[in-house]
């Protein structure tokens, strides 16, 4: 699985980062991805992530 961050639709909420600190991080108020692929004990927390993102800036590949 990998997960894209659009840093042109991201409004820097953050959520991402909190459901899935190990796939998601915050720099200078822009969602980025830091592991890819996204190891499979985080796909569950990462989905979880890429539903809640009030803006659907956040996208899977399976």
């Amino acid at each position: 699985m990998k997960a894209i961050v659009d840093e042109e639709t991201c409004i820097g909420c953050g959520l991402c980062e909190q459901i899935c600190p190990e796939v998601f991080e915050m720099v200078d108020d822009i969602a980025k991805v830091k592991i890819d692929p996204v190891p499979e004990e985080q796909h569950e927390s990462c989905r979880e992530a890429t539903d809640s993102c009030p803006v659907a800036a956040i996208t899977i590949e399976e």
